[in-house]
């Protein structure tokens, strides 16, 4: 298990109905390339984007890299994401 691996929080068993809950917005640049890196991993592995979800008002061109589509949820905040004990206080 990588030491970065629990970064990353996945709701991915919630109903569709249900809304998801929105992420706080990150401040640090850094962290924003940490949670945007672990969900690109999990989009290559297989999980479902979540912006035709939950923003409407983006538009349909979506981009098609991993990294692009993860950076962009960060944005929305459509990425939970907790911090280990002891950092980013």
């Amino acid at each position: 298990m990588d030491s970065d691996e629990g970064l990353i929080t996945a709701v991915e068993a919630e109903t569709p109905d249900a809304p998801r809950p929105k992420a706080p917005p990150i401040e640090s640049r850094f962290l924003f390339v940490d949670v945007a890196a672990m969900r690109a991993k999990q989009l290559r592995r297989g999980a479902r984007p979540r912006l035709d979800d939950d923003v409407p008002e983006t538009p349909r061109l979506h981009p098609h890299k991993a990294e692009r589509i993860a950076m962009e949820e960060v944005r929305h905040g459509l990425v939970l994401y907790e911090l280990p004990q002891g950092r980013g206080q």
